[in-house]
């Protein structure tokens, strides 16, 4: 019985027999051109996140010092209101 291969026959039937042109343009020596860097895009959202992530120590102990100060400040009257 004969092993046969669908994959390698249908890979048999689709390939051309010449190659494309794009592969053609450059002499077979010549390195290919480098590609054209993409501007990344999340670069602000991450910069926004690890700015947020550098603050964050910053912001948690402001909030604990506000919270201390508005404690050392209470005049024990247990009025909520403002």
């Amino acid at each position: 019985m004969k092993d046969e291969d669908p994959t390698a026959d249908f890979l048999d039937a689709v390939r051309a027999d010449e190659e494309t042109p794009w592969r053609r343009d450059r002499p077979a020596g010549e390195r290919a051109p480098e590609r054209a860097e993409r501007p990344e895009r999340w670069g602000r959202t991450r910069a926004a996140g690890r700015a947020a992530a550098q603050a964050a120590p910053y912001l948690q102990a402001a909030a604990l010092v506000a919270w201390l100060a508005s404690g050392a400040f209470d005049d024990g009257s247990g009025n909520q209101s403002g």
